[in-house]
């Protein structure tokens, strides 16, 4: 009996336990291998914002690129808005960052961030990110079906965002001499949301003024687009492939 339910005890941990451990883990490893330039003040904090908020991402972008393919049974019984399946994985996601964002803050004050009027905006920013995460999970959940290869090759995307958002390392200080790839680096959606948050919760960091205008332009983009992209093959979702 108590060993059935462990499994479901560990999983409602692990929401707030993934994130975590991550921190700790890269954390200390970027912990000796960065200086100079690329070392950003406030490691810690730094590093933990940057994951807590990044796992956002990564749970939609995953388990949105299933959400057609692993209910088939279900498109193909009923007769419903097929875009609620993504909306779904968003709204659950965006549930199971409650107490991560609880013990984001828990951190913080422990570290030493003093708290201020600033981290009420932490709210807004993830509601501005739900909307782009949304957006590309109603691409991915329309491409997955007819090519399930992509669901093998989000795990792969995800590594390279995750390194190319600046989780560890300063992005500014460690292409300061590659304005080309500095500009692109900044105009990667993930980083402008994790700069967006830092911003609003880390005491001396500014996020870039394109941060702010770019992070709502990618969400009206992917939401527009992604809808209209995944409503045209709304009729073939509940056929069999």
């Amino acid at each position: 009996m108590i060993a059935g339910l462990l499994p479901n005890r560990l999983g409602v941990l692990w929401i707030v336990l993934k994130p975590l451990s991550l921190a700790i883990i890269y954390g200390t490893i970027f912990h000796f291998i960065l200086s100079g330039a690329a070392r950003p003040a406030n490691f810690v904090q730094y590093v933990i914002v940057g994951v807590f908020v990044f796992e956002f991402f990564t749970g939609c972008f995953g388990a949105g690129s299933k959400s057609i393919t692993n209910n088939a049974k279900l498109v193909q019984s009923f007769g419903f808005p097929r875009i609620l399946l993504p909306i779904s994985i968003v709204v659950e996601q965006a549930m199971r960052m409650i107490p991560v964002v609880l013990l984001l803050g828990i951190l913080l004050l422990i570290f030493g961030e003093p708290i201020t009027w600033s981290w009420l905006l932490i709210f807004p920013i993830f509601v501005v990110m739900g909307v782009f995460n949304l957006g590309l999970a109603l691409v991915v959940a329309r491409i997955s079906v007819r090519t399930r290869d992509i669901q093998q090759l989000i795990p792969i995307m995800n590594r390279v965002l995750f390194y190319a958002s600046g989780i560890f390392f300063n992005i500014d200080g460690a292409l300061a001499d590659y304005p080309t790839l500095l500009t692109i680096a900044h105009l990667v959606p993930t980083y402008e949301f994790i700069s967006l948050a830092r911003d609003v919760l880390l005491d001396g960091y500014s996020a870039p003024l394109l941060a702010w205008i770019a992070a709502p332009i990618w969400a009206l983009v992917m939401i527009v687009g992604g809808t209209i992209f995944f409503w045209r093959a709304e009729a073939r979702y509940g056929l069999s492939e």
